[in-house]
């Protein structure tokens, strides 16, 4: 399946309007299913080639209104992976040493090392989201901080690693449901936050600091993804499409031996 129409590389305009969040690709749930399963298979060779080869590294970032599911996107997404070369890194509100310093400093300091797969739920972009939103800074000051994203992923790039960047869309109407469901079962009531029914009041605000997101912050080096993430078995077949075919991009290989493969065999051991 191509994903292209969900796809952002470059400086244009985005409205979000024209993004479904609820879609099946043309393909039953059952289908949905077993496509994840096999393309979850290649990721597996692809990520041990990629940690073995220690050459480049894959940063995925995953942004989204609350209760669009970032948690259980990563979990589908790295269940079948190798633990020892992937991590995740949740960005809450910034500490007193991490205010002490520029908002990147904590996110430079996260991102993959050669030959891992690093995926950042939310991340750098809350400081032109949220902040963008509530009005928190000056327009001057975004516009700067979008040159300063832009810089970041293109060292990052420029080092040997992939960006890409999820947003998972949703409708109000889904987002308040999810809130009900949280609210009806007590095993949830640890994920619900009174404050996010306050923050749904902002949501034009949201979608229009994302779509500046897209237009500003998109390229070929690090592009977006804009995800209909209702159906979530539709989500998950395409986060993990997206994600095997820019490790196929990357063609990361096994190295060579360090050793003399011809003079041992595993019937000379004992």
């Amino acid at each position: 399946m191509d994903f292209d129409r969900f796809k952002i590389t470059g400086d244009k305009k985005v409205s979000l309007k024209d993004y479904p969040t609820d879609y099946d690709g043309g393909l039953s749930e059952d289908d949905l299913k077993e496509a994840v399963k096999g393309v979850s298979k290649d990721i597996v060779e692809l990520q041990e080639k990629l940690f073995a080869e220690k050459q480049q590294s894959l940063l995925i970032v995953l942004q989204a209104m609350d209760a669009a599911g970032k948690d259980s996107t990563i979990e589908k997404l790295t269940y079948s992976m190798n633990a020892q070369g992937c991590n995740v890194h949740s960005f809450k509100k910034p500490c007193k040493t991490e205010l002490a310093h520029d908002f990147l400093w904590r996110i430079h300091a996260a991102a993959p090392a050669k030959g891992e797969i690093n995926i950042f739920n939310r991340s750098h972009y809350e400081d032109v989201l949220i902040v963008k939103a509530h009005g928190w800074a000056s327009d001057k000051t975004i516009e700067k901080r979008y040159q300063h994203i832009n810089n970041f992923e293109e060292l990052l790039s420029d080092s040997g690693t992939r960006v890409v960047k999820f947003m998972l869309n949703i409708s109000p109407d889904y987002q308040l449901e999810r809130f009900k469901r949280r609210l009806r079962r007590p095993e949830k009531h640890w994920k619900f936050n009174p404050a996010d029914i306050e923050e749904r009041k902002l949501w034009p605000q949201y979608m229009s600091a994302f779509e500046q997101v897209f237009e500003h912050c998109s390229s070929n080096a690090a592009p977006w993804y804009i995800v209909p993430a209702e159906n979530r078995r539709f989500r998950d077949y395409m986060m993990a499409s997206v994600v095997k075919a820019h490790l196929n991009d990357l063609s990361p290989k096994y190295p060579k031996p360090n050793f003399d493969a011809d003079r041992y065999t595993a019937d000379s051991l004992e």
